[in-house]
């Protein structure tokens, strides 16, 4: 339906107005922040037990440490993930069911074709708010509903971890006066948004795997997946190598400022800070 990130957002401001860009905007601001807590705070875990020998990180140990931060923070990204690409599609497949519709009035009137488009459009389900998908694949697929997809996450959270953390870490050093001194600010964040971009345009075809496998609902001649592999041959297959750079420049622009105030707020100790100015309660 898009054949651009413009295109994509003249289509959806037209057929959702401008609210209809901040589907799962709630889902986003409920969990990326203990996804964001867990990861951050995962590597420094597994940094710290690898460096307990005094001497600096090699860089396979610092892919390690990315590694085990990108396992652990699955807890939390794959029901958001899940929740958040139902949300986000629903504008889509309202589109396209609104398009099947005019398209079916406009063309031969003839009994059969009209029959059809209206059997292709009933398959797609009226837009559901994320407690209304959590309750659903909580009733009929238990908490693994909510893990749909598991494999695909961590097919692109691990190796976004293992890209993103020792890039940071060697680009930060680049801003240190001293070992024992902390770069400033706008070095973390630049380093930050270099290391995100990065990461995450080197891990894009397996986000274009993942999204796939976790949308629940299909439009009209969309394939079903049964797994990574059969994902992965029929995007191939019906699309080309190019499709697994789909979304590559949009996701770019999100991950390079999240992840450059992430670390900012992060490195600086801004909630620590915060937390000491809460009133502590008396014993």
């Amino acid at each position: 339906m898009y054949s651009s990130m413009s295109d994509c957002l003249i289509k959806t401001i037209r057929s959702d107005g401008y609210f209809g860009m901040y589907r799962g905007a709630a889902v986003n601001l409920t969990l990326v922040t203990p996804e964001k807590a867990i990861k951050l705070a995962a590597n420094d875990f597994f940094r710290h037990m690898l460096s307990k020998d005094g001497k600096q990180l090699t860089l396979i140990k610092e892919m390690l440490a990315g590694c085990g931060a990108g396992t652990c923070q699955v807890i939390v990204t794959t029901p958001m993930e899940m929740l958040k690409i139902q949300l986000q599609d629903a504008g889509r497949l309202a589109a396209q069911q609104k398009l099947m519709t005019a398209q079916s009035a406009m063309s031969s009137p003839m009994e059969s074709t009209i029959s059809s488009a209206s059997q292709a459009t009933s398959t797609i389900k009226s837009p559901q708010t994320a407690t209304q998908i959590t309750k659903e694949l909580l009733r009929s697929k238990g908490v693994a509903g909510l893990y749909k997809g598991l494999g695909a996450t961590l097919l692109r959270d691990v190796p976004f971890s293992i890209v993103y953390f020792p890039l940071f870490a060697n680009l930060n050093k680049l801003g240190q006066k001293s070992p024992d001194e902390r770069a400033p600010f706008y070095v973390s964040f630049i380093s930050g948004c270099i290391a995100g971009s990065t990461a995450a345009v080197a891990v894009n075809p397996c986000d274009v795997i993942k999204t796939r496998l976790q949308s629940l609902q299909r439009g009209v001649n969309e394939d079903t997946y049964s797994g990574i592999v059969d994902c992965t041959r029929k995007i191939w297959r019906n699309e080309g190598a190019r499709a697994f750079l789909k979304g590559a420049y949009c996701r770019a622009l999100v991950i390079a400022p999240l992840f450059g105030i992430a670390q900012v707020v992060y490195f600086l100790g801004i909630a620590e800070t915060m937390l000491e100015m809460l009133p502590r309660r008396r014993d």
